[in-house]
Order: structure tokens, then sequence, then C-alpha cells
């Protein structure tokens, strides 16, 4: 389980899960309009026809920035082009309300910030060139799984043309997540992820044969129908896109992509797992496959007729079916790259480190210390590949700083010590503490890691007479803190996750990354996310299995630390974890600690009852939680295995953890 969710994490690169800084309200760039301002849709919608030469959006107008309903509303209905940037949660009033979006609109989320909650968008007849790319649109759901009354939608158009919706994550609606009725032609969905719902995507509801849609690189997960239903298309092609039905879950798929009516298909190099019927059509329909690949189906897999040649119409590159699952999962839904910020950034100074002197430092400490004081700019401190044996300390008065590794790999740039809490401190002065043996030391705010590993390796067969065996890999004591691509290894108290002070807020975003440990190895008081990474369990020195993955001493009226999205799992016996305890640091009772692990993948290492007491503190009488965790060592909800509602979990978003932070790499 750990190795396929790795498989979905690409070394050293950038695959967007979260995006740039945080924005101004409401108000026009003035500066020169980014890329993904002015990108263009692929597919169908890049066809000239009907009087729109492509699919471009709001290029030709200001780009703005929203967090409101009313703010975002003003300039979708507009009739002047906008690029309009969605830079908060936005909770629609009334549930179900849907946005009429007029033509000529970029709507873009600025990184994983930009969600409509409760709501969605509907373009209308002759609405045309819009592109809704990078938001979360989620939880209209009326608690009714097929329900027929509420019609409320994440995107619907009736008759629209030229329309883009790309890399957004759309879930958990009354109804479906996109539907494209009514002649509506000249479509491309692409790099969206689709979950949790009862109807993913309908395509139709006309009996003329106009709608000419592109759907690829999708990830439709946990969907019981429509995915897609294509009635009356006259050219569909769907190619790398996953279908995913997950074992043990209480939603079955009913069917997967299903060509209807006389709809003419051309299905490519997609990956469909565990479905039922994964590919029907009807008598009428025609439906061509190539390269697809399927595993654990069952029920009908059907083609027939000649369809159509999609590139005909345009030119495409097929990714190879065997790689859709990780690749969909690493790079669907939002990413960091769309959404950044319009205003011009001052280009960072870099500071280049390597082992054998063809940097400007041989030490990663060097490089810091040669940062100077309250410095007001980023700094980028570029190591080389090599095994850097050092302790490194970023102090509070050097902010804006990013250390990353160069190589092809995060193995190709360690830096590791092995200092231990009871490790004696070379000047007499006693020992080092578990803050004190960290290898890397954060303190300084807006801090940035990425493509490198950190290690503690203290050796704890070897120290067996040293009291204190808390080593730790990395410590932040900051706010703003972005760790993305990196590995942190250690065993007990790998990764400390602290604040300057109890009273001080300190955000910390790991994403794309390895933490690895055994006792307690992610743990403090900070405001934490860790964001589709691998949890990974190890045995302890003696080669028993056993431990804790978090021991959070969250502040009360804090958030504290977060699993989302992510895989736990290692080389370890079976119900020998627990996902977390309470920490009440130094036996402070006002604290409140609080772990939840929610959309993650759990091995069967993880304990049924996955959360215990410390130090005489019991866990119930803090915050522990799950919601919708999958895989052997997930559970349903008990006394000792609380489950967030939906309406809690709607709450407990990566969104809702960074508050007005959008982490943006840099």
């Amino acid at each position: 389980m750990a190795l396929t969710a790795a498989g979905a994490l690409a070394y050293g690169s950038d695959l967007g899960l979260l995006g740039a800084g945080a924005q101004q309200r409401a108000a026009a760039a003035t500066a020169a309009a980014p890329a993904w301002a002015t990108a263009v849709a692929d597919g169908f919608a890049s066809v000239d026809s009907q009087g729109q030469n492509g699919t471009y959006g709001g290029r030709d107008g200001q780009v703005v920035t929203v967090r409101t309903q009313a703010e975002l509303e003003k300039y979708a209905t507009a009739t002047e082009p906008y690029v309009i940037v969605v830079a908060a949660a936005i909770n629609m009033n009334p549930v179900g309300k849907e946005i009429k979006v007029r033509s000529d609109k970029t709507i873009v989320g600025s990184g994983t910030s930009g969600h409509i909650v409760g709501g969605g968008f509907f373009l209308g007849s002759g609405v045309h060139n819009v592109i809704i790319r990078n938001l979360t649109i989620r939880d209209t759901y009326q608690s009714v799984w097929n329900d027929k009354e509420h019609d409320f939608d994440a995107i619907q158009m009736d008759g629209a043309h030229h329309v883009w919706i790309d890399h957004n994550d759309l879930r958990h609606m009354a109804d479906g997540l996109i539907d494209v009725r009514k002649d509506s032609t000249n479509v491309t969905v692409s790099w969206n992820k689709l979950s949790d719902d009862n109807k993913a995507f309908g395509i139709g509801w006309t009996d003329n044969v106009v709608t000419d849609i592109t759907i690829h690189h999708n990830w439709i997960r946990e969907t019981e129908q429509r995915n897609p239903s294509t009635d009356n298309a006259a050219h569909a092609h769907l190619y790398n896109n996953f279908l995913e039905d997950v074992a043990g879950t209480d939603i079955k798929s009913s069917y997967g992509n299903y060509s209807r009516g006389k709809t003419a298909m051309v299905l490519e190099n997609s990956y469909f797992q565990g479905m039922n019927n994964p590919v029907i059509k009807d008598a009428t329909a025609t439906l061509v496959q190539r390269g697809n690949v399927f595993s654990g189906t069952s029920g009908r897999n059907e083609s027939g007729g000649a369809a159509f040649d999609p590139k005909a119409y345009y030119s495409y590159a097929l990714d190879a079916a065997s790689n859709v699952p990780s690749l969909l999962k690493a790079g669907a839904g939002p990413r960091s790259s769309i959404g950044a910020s319009a205003v011009s950034v001052k280009a960072a100074t870099t500071l280049t480190v390597a082992k054998d002197g063809s940097g400007q430092y041989s030490t990663v400490q060097a490089a810091v210390n040669a940062v100077p004081a309250n410095n007001a700019s980023r700094i980028v401190i570029a190591v080389k590949p090599g095994t850097y044996r050092e302790t490194v300390k970023v102090p509070a008065n050097k902010p804006h700083v990013t250390i990353q590794g160069t190589g092809g790999s995060r193995k190709d740039t360690v830096i590791v010590y092995n200092n231990a809490a009871g490790t004696p401190k070379p000047d007499g002065s006693g020992t080092y503490g578990t803050g004190g043996s960290a290898t890397v030391a954060v303190e300084a705010d807006d801090f940035q890691a990425r493509n490198l590993t950190f290690s503690n390796d203290f050796d704890e067969k070897a120290n067996q007479n040293l009291s204190g065996h808390q080593a730790v890999a990395l410590r932040t004591a900051a706010d703003k803190v972005f760790l993305d691509g990196v590995i942190v290894d250690g065993d007990q108290d790998t990764l400390l996750l602290d604040t300057a002070a109890k009273e001080r807020l300190g955000r910390v975003y790991v994403v794309n990354s390895y933490v690895m440990g055994n006792v307690d190895f992610i743990f403090g008081r900070a405001t934490a996310v860790v964001d589709r990474s691998v949890i990974t369990l190890k045995k302890r020195w003696d080669g028993s299995s056993g431990g804790y993955v978090t021991a959070p001493s969250t502040a009360a009226n804090r958030k504290g630390i977060l699993i989302a999205n992510s895989a736990v799992g290692g080389d370890v016996s079976a119900s020998s974890f627990y996902l977390g305890r309470p920490w009440h640091a130094g036996g402070d009772a006002t604290l409140d600690p609080q772990t939840t692990v929610r959309n993650t993948t759990l091995s069967a290492a993880v304990k049924s009852t996955p959360w215990t007491d410390m130090s005489g503190f019991s866990w119930k009488d803090d915050r522990f939680a799950e919601y919708r965790n999958t895989g052997a060592g997930s559970g349903s909800a008990s006394t000792d295995r609380p489950q967030l509602t939906d309406a809690q979990a709607a709450a407990q978003e990566v969104a809702d953890w960074l508050g007005d932070w959008t982490p943006a790499a840099s």
C-alpha cells in the first residue's frame, strides 16, 4: 500500500497541491497577467466553431480576486471579460445556489484555498468561452443518495459552448457533479478529481446529436453512476482517465463509461480499477476501445462500431495506461502553479552549497549564516547532491529562506546528524533535550524546503545506556512553513511541529512527502497539515512493532494535526500502531490536543482502536477523529473510533487549517 501511494509522488516535482500567497481582496491586478490567466483549452474546447476561436476565458479582461459570494457573483455575471481568482472558501447562500456565469470568464482557485461550498455554477444557453479551473466545489448533499429532488450540481451547462473544466476537485453534491446538457458542445474536461457522489458526470438530455466533448486525465473515484454517461454525443473522446471503485466501502459502481443513443465514442489508454460494468454501450451507439487497462473489474466491457478519429479535430498525446493511477493521484485537482499572485515578485537570491567545493559554501549552515539578518525577500539555498553530516539552524531573524536539493530525487540530498535528547553537549552543560536534538531546526517564518531528506540516524540499539532516545530529524517553531517533496526520517520523535511560543500561531504544510518513524513521530503544538503524503511505520530498535503516529500538544481553540489524502503503512506487524495520543506537555491540563485523519488509506498495521491515553490524560477528553478513511486499518464509527459527520468534515478541510495562508513554491 505504501509503495502504491509512493508511486504517486514524483521526486522533486511541484505537483501543485496548494497555490500562491494570500491575495488582495476584490481588486484588479496592476501587473501583467501570469501564464495561468492566459491559458487556453485543449481538446474539443480548442476547436473553432460557432464563431468562437478556441476557449481562452477572460484573458482579455482584468484579473480580480474575490473572497465572498457577492464579489464572485458580481464578476461572474458581468458582461465584461474577467479572470476571477477565488482566494477563500465561499459558503453559498442559499444551499444549492448556482451562479449564472456569463461568457468570457475564467474562474480559478488560488491553490487549494478556492472552495465553493454548498453551491456551484450554471452556464445557460449561448454562454461561451468559459474556463473553470483549480477550484474545490463541494457539499450540497441533502442526505439522499440518489437525489431526484435537488438539482444542486457542481457545474451544469444547458446549451453552452466552448467550456474548459480543468484541475478541479468536485465532490459530495446533490444530483450530479458535472452535467453537460441540451446541446452544449466544444467542451473539454481535464485533470479533475470527481468523487463521493451518486452521479459523477452526465452528458446529453437531447435528441440532437451535437455535442463534441473531450474528457481526459480525470480521476473518477467512489461514484456510483454516470462515469460518464454520454447520450447522443456527436464525438466523445475519452482518454487517460482513472475510474476507481474502492473495495470495502459503501459506494458501489453501477457502471463506468457509457456510450448511449447515437453517441460516437473513442476510449483510449484509461485505467479501470474495481469497476462493475466498466464499459457499456447501447445497440445504437458506437464505441472504439484502444489500450485500456482493467484491474479487478467485472460485468460488461463492450465496444463496437467505427466511431471517429480524434486527430482529425485536434492533436493530443497519450500517457501509458499503466501510469495513469499514479499520474492522476499526484496531479489531478488543484495545483499551486495555477492561481498564483498576478503581482510580480522580486527574483529570489540563490546561494549554492556543494560538498566538493563547486558551490559558494560547503555546508548548509554556512549558507544560512550568509543570509542577512531580517532579509526582506526570498533567499534560496540550493544544495547539490550529497550527504551533509551537520546540524542546521535557521534563526528567527532570517525569514523567507528556502532550502532546496538540486538532485533528481529527494534521496540525493541528505542532511543528517545523530543527536538524541539524552546526548551530552560537548561543552558539558547538560544534554540536548528533545527539541535540541534536531538535525535541522527552523525558527524563521515563511520557510520552505523541497526535494531533500532530513534525517536523524541516532542508533538506539548502541545507546541503550543513554536516557532519552527522542531524536528529532526536523523541528519547526515558526509560522508558514512549507515542506514540499521531502523525506523526514527517524525513529522516535522524527518531526517536531512546534510554535515559537504557546500563544503564537505556527502553521506547517507538508505535501508530496514521506515521514518515517515509530514513536510519536509527528508531534507538537503547531497547526499542521500532512497532505498527499506517505507516513511509513518502522520497527523499533529491537525489531518489535508498535508505536504511535501522532502526539499533538495543541493549545485550546487552535487546530492541531490534520492528516489528509495520504497513506499510512509499513513493514510492521498487524494492529501494532496507534494513530495518536494526547501530549499534554509538562502536564498542562489547559491544552486540547487534536489529530484528524481523513480520506487516508490505513494499512492493517493500524489498531482497530486507533487512539490511546498518554501520561494520565485520556484521549477522549481531547479531539481525535477520522473521516472516510479506507484500507484494512480503517473502521466504522464507535465510541472507541470517532468519525466526523459530513458537516464537521466540511469545517476540517486543508484550507480551514491554513486560514489566510496559501503556500506557494518560491
